[in-house]
């Protein structure tokens, strides 16, 4: 009987163990996710450059694909991609933003204490994805940038 308690012993040693390296590894992965989503990156938006700009979510204005060009921080042509980015780009094309101007509004979002204002970035430093809801309970107030196909120009 006694070989019967270590063994048992021992394999419930090993189990307890093995949750534990497992619950630690699994509290790392979610913590360095979290981490590259909160920092904020050190980019400097350069004075010539286009992107891609998917822009959904939410009740607003700015629903579509674009193909965004912009100089001097100004948006210098914005052809839709989609049928809501043509509308957009045709009616309403001072809504189409920079970059810059989109990093302005996470920023914005954070000092409004938002209860999501997060983003991502590419290793070279521009943002790829930007998620704001500024009340989680409220509907239709969030807002989900994605970012692509990104070229600085001359």
């Amino acid at each position: 009987m006694t070989a019967v308690s270590r063994s048992t012993r021992a394999v419930f040693s090993a189990s307890l163990i093995g949750g534990l390296l497992w619950a630690v590894a699994a509290c790392g992965a979610e913590t360095a996710k979290s981490t590259s989503a909160h920092r904020r990156s050190n980019w400097q938006e350069p004075s010539a450059y286009t992107y891609t700009l998917h822009s959904s979510e939410g009740e607003r204005s700015l629903i579509g694909t674009f193909r965004i060009a912009v100089r001097d921080g100004a948006v210098v042509k914005a052809a839709g991609l989609d049928d809501s980015g043509r509308r957009v780009a045709q009616d309403i094309p001072d809504a189409v933003p920079t970059m810059g101007e989109l990093l302005e509004e996470l920023e914005q979002a954070r000092r409004d204490d938002a209860d999501v204002a997060e983003a991502e970035y590419a290793a070279e430093g521009h943002p790829v994805r930007i998620s704001l809801d500024w009340e989680k309970d409220a509907i239709d107030d969030e807002a989900l940038y994605v970012i692509s196909a990104y070229q600085q120009l001359g």
